[in-house]
């Protein structure tokens, strides 16, 4: 088990997806993302395996949760600086974890 100190570490916060490209480039099927997490964070690049479940035109001002404070991760020739957060369905696809609600950008998971 891990303490709730250690938990908080984990910076995870609402994310409004400002773009999402193709990634030919990424082993498996996937899209480059530009995620606006509101001023005290800014602007940050995701690769995210989503490709199963969504089209890029539709992902556009979603809402999405992610983790902002792992370092940055070379994929191919992308920088990640985010990790989009998601869970598997039955099939294995990847499903968005996201809020049901708007919630500000920017807020922090607590």
């Amino acid at each position: 088990m891990i303490s709730y100190e250690y938990f908080a570490k984990v910076d995870i916060r609402v994310g409004k997806i400002l773009k999402a490209e193709d990634f030919p480039q990424a082993r498996k099927p996937a899209y480059k993302l530009e995620i606006d997490f509101g001023q005290e964070v800014g602007v940050k690049k995701s690769a995210a395996q989503i490709t199963d479940l969504y089209k890029k035109e539709e992902l556009k001002d979603t809402l999405v949760l992610a983790v902002v404070n792992f370092p940055p991760k070379q994929i191919g020739p992308f920088i990640s600086e985010c990790l989009t957060l998601g869970v598997p369905d039955e099939q294995g696809r990847v499903v968005l974890v996201r809020p049901d609600h708007d919630a500000p950008v920017g807020s922090k998971l607590f």
